[in-house]
């Protein structure tokens, strides 16, 4: 168990060795058998995947590729959207969703996001399209969903194509159906801290249309469909089938796993509700909360952050700077105070130790050091 001081046993911000120990007869007679098969790309065990996903999802097909990143580009591309185009989306993000924006040869434009959820404010769409606008790309945050009903309404009014950016929300439910079934096409990560995480890198995209389906699996593979003939401009995009028979082999214990996020955001809720200027994760009615982040709000974040260091607790600021105001992303023409909500919560979010392994032990000293924190220990 962790205790205070600066040389006590750290409590980790996420951590897979555990998991591993436990399942690792498993996870190498996995490997040992895509090992024996005589097949190390794009065979049965990608396959396989992709329909147990995708079916998972509430979707038809399922087409993997090797990141997150890619499956957003991917997507993007299969829709022909590129340069002249633009795409709205939100600058509290990851860079690789405004990356992959910029490799379609897309303009990104940015919306800001509601205080409490962190997510797409789809209140602010209308103002954001133009006759330039071709498709709206919400990214469902921390583990949560976007308003799909209020994005989807605008985007069918306007005709635009809806591209959802599930890489921190694999299972999340918006009013029984999951993440990534609502728009043209869903993209994931399986980067391993994921909420489905591979021992290395992948990612996916999940889509009911059948030609679309059929041509990212072009576009992941050079543009090809069979021999060595390019039927359009491709790609080099694969999930290997190592990764995807350990993907797999995770999906059976994946239920389990977010009940043990749930259950540790829970314990957080409960010893944390009401301290200090604290706010906590909200979920809306009618969602589901996989709690890939555990993230809460202050305005004496870096304080905070600085305390919980000095008691051996690692945590993590999901994202400290928001895309619209990076130098990478300077030429896009955004200065301070244009996304206001974004820029506020850069400034006061910290995401707390948070995996399916975290022992409850740990749970209860973060909540310590938490609370010692605000009454000024």
């Amino acid at each position: 168990m962790a205790s205070g001081g600066s040389g006590s046993t750290r409590v980790r911000y996420w951590e897979y060795l555990p998991d591993y120990e436990r399942n690792r007869g498993e996870i190498l007679a996995a490997v040992d058998r895509v090992f024996s098969s005589g097949r190390l790309i794009l065979g049965e065990c990608v396959q396989r995947f992709e329909e147990k996903f995708s079916a998972w999802c509430g979707t038809r097909f399922g087409v993997g590729v090797n990141s997150g990143t890619d499956a957003l580009f991917l997507a993007l591309k299969a829709l022909e959207i590129g340069p002249g185009d633009e795409v709205i989306t939100v600058a509290n993000t990851a860079v690789p969703t405004v990356a992959a924006i910029r490799a379609a040869g897309a303009t990104p434009v940015f919306v800001d996001v509601e205080a409490d959820t962190f997510l797409m404010d789809a209140a602010l769409l209308e103002g954001a399209i133009t006759p330039r606008t071709r498709c709206i790309l919400p990214v469902h945050l921390c583990g949560q969903a976007a308003d799909m009903a209020a994005i989807g309404e605008v985007a069918q009014r306007h005709g635009l194509a809806v591209v959802e950016d599930c890489a921190q929300a694999a299972g999340a439910l918006f009013e029984g159906r999951r993440a990534g079934s609502f728009g043209a096409m869903g993209a994931f990560s399986f980067y391993p801290t994921k909420v489905l995480g591979a021992f290395g890198d992948g990612g996916m995209v999940v889509t009911s249309d059948g030609e679309r389906a059929a041509r990212l699996r072009r576009l992941r593979f050079y543009g090809m469909e069979g021999g060595y003939y390019s039927r359009e401009e491709g790609y080099n995009s694969r999930l290997d089938e190592v990764q995807a028979a350990l993907l797999e082999l995770r999906m059976g214990s994946l239920d389990d796993e977010v009940a043990r996020r749930v259950d540790r955001a829970g314990r957080y809720h409960a010893g944390l509700e009401g301290v200090g200027d604290l706010l906590l994760p909200v979920t809306r009615s009618g969602r589901s909360h996989q709690f890939y982040l555990y993230t809460v709000r202050t305005g004496r974040r870096d304080e905070l952050q600085a305390y919980l260091a000095s008691r051996g607790i690692e945590t993590r600021i999901n994202y400290p700077h928001p895309v619209h105001l990076m130098k990478g992303y300077a030429f896009l023409g955004h200065l301070p105070g244009s996304l206001p909500v974004t820029e506020r919560l850069a400034g006061e979010i910290l995401s707390l130790p948070m995996y399916p392994s975290l022992p409850v032990e740990h749970v209860e000293t973060v909540i310590g050091a938490v609370r010692d924190f605000f009454a000024g220990a």
